[in-house]
């Protein structure tokens, strides 16, 4: 088995994971307008019956400071050993590779290999490093919404209510929007593709354990697997 993630940032995902699904249900709930209420005016209807319209927005904001907070004291003291490594391996992109690999397993998951191979298509992914091409396009999209979200939603937060800043607050309440709504459309892809894909498993459990199995690594990150065997020979 190898280490593939620390016990801080196996902490640091699962506390994402509960903040991001919580602000998404309380944010899409604040949208009193049925243009943009992408769930239904019975969604709502729903958290305003149980919190009230005011709670309700308390709950929000409350949610989105601690997730703020926390994850600005966890950037300060594990910037270096963990989040501009983790920055470096998603932006490592090989474009003509991560294409590909994203075409095929796309194919894969709703064709399967067999029916590939059938049709003259090449079901065989490009190897991947610590990180495929899947999961870094996911995580880019991540890192670049929650900034987008943190910023907004700290404007929309402090400046709300103050004098001439009607027309920025309409910016930053849009750019919110349409942050929270990408994340709602590739949160659930991620979703998936960690937990339901086939042969996924194995990196599903190292989010709860941090170790993955060699021969898994072998298989699904064979340039991980590559520079592993090159730093044991060292």
């Amino acid at each position: 088995m190898i280490r593939r993630h620390s016990a801080t940032a196996i902490f640091m995902h699962w506390y994402n994971a509960a903040c991001w699904l919580l602000l998404l249900f309380t944010g899409f709930a604040l949208l009193a307008n049925p243009l943009m209420q992408p769930v239904g005016d019975w969604w709502s209807s729903l958290w305003t019956g149980a919190f009230g319209a005011l709670g309700l927005l308390r709950l929000h904001v409350v949610v989105g400071m601690a997730w703020i907070i926390l994850y600005a004291a966890y950037l300060l003291v594990r910037a270096r050993a963990e989040a501009l490594p983790f920055l470096k391996e998603i932006t490592d992109l090989h474009i003509g590779s991560d294409l590909v690999w994203c075409l095929r397993k796309g194919l894969w998951l709703v064709l399967g290999e067999r029916l590939m191979r059938r049709l003259g298509l090449d079901p065989e992914l490009p190897p991947q490093g610590f990180y495929n091409a899947g999961q870094k396009l996911v995580a880019i999209i991540a890192v670049l919404c929650s900034l987008g979200l943190a910023l907004t939603g700290l404007i929309l937060v402090f400046a709300s209510g103050r004098p001439g800043t009607e027309g920025l607050l309409q910016i930053c309440l849009l750019a919110h929007f349409c942050c929270a709504g990408l994340m709602a459309v590739f949160l659930p892809v991620h979703i998936y593709m960690a937990a339901f894909a086939p042969g996924e498993a194995p990196a599903l459990r190292s989010m709860f354990t941090g170790y993955v199995p060699l021969e898994h690594i072998r298989h699904h990150n064979p340039l991980w697997f590559r520079k592993l065997a090159e730093s044991e020979k060292e």
